[in-house]
């Protein structure tokens, strides 16, 4: 028997997904995450799956995990102490930023301190010009009296970042050497081994990043290895990365920039995975978990990438799929403030001490308490057993919330609920706007441990009519990261006219790029023969400030089909903006490569049919819509193919529950998903 694990730790559970590589069948598991352990999760869902299915871990051919331990490092800020060197004068990068506001329409928004802080960040003596030629040779005694003022400052590492590194990355390599000669055991990071980009603000910003969660992320892997070592698994540890792909252990911990938003991503290919099997073209993925509701546009099949996704107050400049991340999820805490307005989130209870409903010691209502004193949740045992859910401790705790409003305790628990929809909601409406977008077009594809809890009152608010709710919706991160192909990203700055003369340039830069990921994924697996390359340019009129990313062909290039390269650019030009010159000098500034080896992939489930209604386990009652009624509840696996039932209704399952409002009706496909549709 050959297996493939993928596993993605949350701030509440740790999901598993296991493929029979034979069967292509699909196996699951939840169990509690431990951010205060790391790896302890690994060990006990292996010894769980032992139990459940008989799962002998030296069957294990690939384990494949996603993570959020280097986005929750960034916005609890509880990263490395970081120095800075920056080319002389340089020292404010950081701090001017871009001169935005984070919230135009706020008088007394401020932008957020920088990781590293002023009174850390040292000018050294030295200067590139714009194309790379020598300005001002390095000044070793500059660099030595740097690193005493980072000594002084009690630093744990140093990010290099200097002027038009991404051009020729030769001065930022002596600085390192001259600190690494000074000082070997100082962890340094270069900004053009990160991410070697124009636009000094953003290459710095990304690296240092970067450099902020390395250590914590690189001791999180090797306590991982150490684990899977442990519980007899032989094969080596995939990490998912940020751009929705994978890529070995060893690779994350020297380039934790890369997978920084490896959790997210995960869940987006899952979902975009779901969809093609479906037939559906365009939907938003709802990963809503225990911390925050993750939601992402999948067009024409294929999940959106952008570059600037922001994590916590800040944006990072590599290619990732692009989700916008709201603060409402499972385990966000209500609360009244001291206007007497009540709030939900950003802060989670996580997975200890948890929701209150789930008798881990919580003390605060959350989301997840505010469904259990409706009534929707607790009908059932939740995460495979593990969760035995507490209704009258979830009562209690809101109605201490409810006194503090002067209402009744159900009132104030669908109060939650509609409280984080309208977060969610506000969150909805700017990813929309930002992709020009009409979301009542879209299917809702939720999953997550409270994603389809929540799903009906979020298509409510947004007018979508269709919601898509997979078979295992509590685990699909899992298995999206367990289904992710290898993948990386290349690029090189070029920054030169696009004419006759730049045109074998621009070929020998791509075949350069190209022999880089070809070694690269040959590393990763072994071979490039199934490997598939696309190429792109960061490409603008001479004159214009940003560049438009312009995919275009190799072959074109290759056959010095000049024409063909600029009509691109007009094409791409003219969709974004509505119109184009072609008779106007047209730039390359880089050029941008993706390589990706594919992974297998499972067969979907085929249900058997049944006709006529199905049998409800029982009736129940719940607090929904300003009201209780009797409402029948479903068990998933008793539903067939083509049975269909209206709403309101709950469906429970092991890994989640869904919560059927009045108004919509729901139809189970051939392959066990919930279509829900607004009636």
């Amino acid at each position: 028997m050959s297996l493939r694990i993928g596993v993605d730790i949350g701030g509440s559970f740790a999901d598993f997904a296991v493929l029979d590589s034979q069967t292509r069948s699909v196996r699951t598991l939840k169990v509690f995450s431990r951010p205060d352990s790391p790896g302890s999760e690994v060990l006990e869902g292996m010894a769980g799956l032992a139990r459940r299915y008989g799962i002998d871990a030296r069957d294990v051919i690939y384990f494949t995990h996603g993570t959020t331990v280097g986005v929750n490092a960034v916005v609890q800020r509880r990263g490395l102490r970081l120095g800075l060197i920056t080319t002389r004068n340089f020292e404010d990068v950081l701090d001017i930023a871009r001169l935005k506001i984070p919230d135009m329409y706020h008088l007394m928004s401020t932008r957020p301190a920088p990781l590293v802080p002023r009174d850390r960040v040292f000018g050294v003596d030295e200067r590139l010009n714009f194309d790379g030629s020598v300005d001002t040779p390095v000044d070793e005694e500059s660099v030595l009296a740097a690193l005493d003022a980072m000594k002084r400052a009690e630093c744990e590492g140093v990010v290099i970042s200097l002027l038009h590194a991404y051009r020729n990355p030769a001065h930022e390599q002596q600085v390192k050497a001259i600190l690494q000669r000074a000082q070997p055991d100082l962890f340094v990071s270069c900004s053009h081994e990160v991410w070697p980009i124009i636009r000094e603000y953003e290459r710095t910003l990304t690296a240092v990043i970067g450099s902020y969660v390395q250590p914590k992320v690189a001791h999180y892997l090797s306590s991982l290895q150490a684990a899977l070592k442990k519980t007899g698994v032989p094969a080596d540890l995939k990490v998912t990365k940020s751009n929705g792909g994978v890529m070995s252990a060893e690779h994350g911990k020297s380039n934790c920039v890369q997978m920084i938003l490896s959790g997210t991503a995960s869940g987006v290919i899952g979902a975009a995975y779901i969809a093609e099997q479906c037939g559906i073209r365009n939907c938003m993925s709802l990963d809503i978990g225990g911390t925050t509701a993750d939601v992402a546009l999948i067009i024409d099949g294929k999940p959106q990438y952008a570059t600037g996704e922001y994590i916590g107050d800040f944006q990072i400049h590599i290619p990732s799929v692009s989700v916008s991340s709201i603060g409402d999820g499972g385990g966000s805490v209500a609360r009244v403030d001291e206007f007497g307005v009540l709030k939900v989130g950003p802060e989670s209870a996580g997975s200890n001490p948890g929701p209150v409903c789930y008798g881990r010691g919580g003390t605060r209502p959350t989301i997840t308490d505010a469904f259990a004193a409706m009534g929707v949740l607790g009908q059932s045992a939740l995460g495979y057993s593990t969760v035995q859910v507490d209704r009258d401790a979830a009562i209690r705790t809101i109605a201490e919330l409810a006194g503090s409003l002067g209402q009744e305790p159900h009132k104030t628990a669908e109060a939650i609920v509609n409280v984080a929809i309208s977060g969610m909601y506000a969150g909805v409406s700017r990813l929309v706007s930002r992709f020009g977008i009409d979301p009542r077009s879209f299917t809702l594809l939720p999953f997550g441990g409270a994603g389809p809890m929540l799903a009906c009152h979020l298509a409510r608010a947004l007018n979508i009519d269709e919601i898509l709710v997979p078979a295992t919706p509590g685990v699909l991160s899992a298995l999206g990261g367990l289904i992710a192909d290898t993948k990386n990203d290349f690029v090189k700055i070029t920054y030169y006219n696009l004419d006759a003369n730049t045109l074998e340039q621009l070929d020998q830069d791509r075949a350069e790029l190209e022999a880089l990921a070809r070694g690269w994924i040959r590393e990763e697996t072994g071979s490039d023969a199934e490997a598939e390359v696309s190429l792109s340019a960061d490409m603008r009129y001479r004159g214009q400030s940003f560049e438009i990313d312009t995919p275009l062909s190799p072959a074109s290039i290759a056959a010095g089909d000049l024409a063909a390269v600029r009509a691109a650019f007009h094409r791409e030009h003219e969709k974004l903006y509505g119109y184009s010159d072609e008779t106007a000098i047209v730039q390359v500034i880089a050029l941008r490569l993706i390589i990706t080896a594919p992974t297998p992939k499972p067969a979907l489930q085929t249900l058997e049919e049944a006709t006529g209604l199905p049998q409800p386990l029982r009736s129940v009652e719940v607090f929904m819509d300003g009201t209780f009624r009797e409402v029948p509840l479903y068990q998933r696996d008793a539903l067939r193919a083509n049975q269909c039932f209206d709403g309101p209704a709950v469906v429970v399952q092991d890994d989640t529950t869904t919560c059927v409002l009045p108004g919509f009706k729901v139809t189970v496909d051939h392959h066990g998903n919930l279509l829900i549709r607004a009636v």
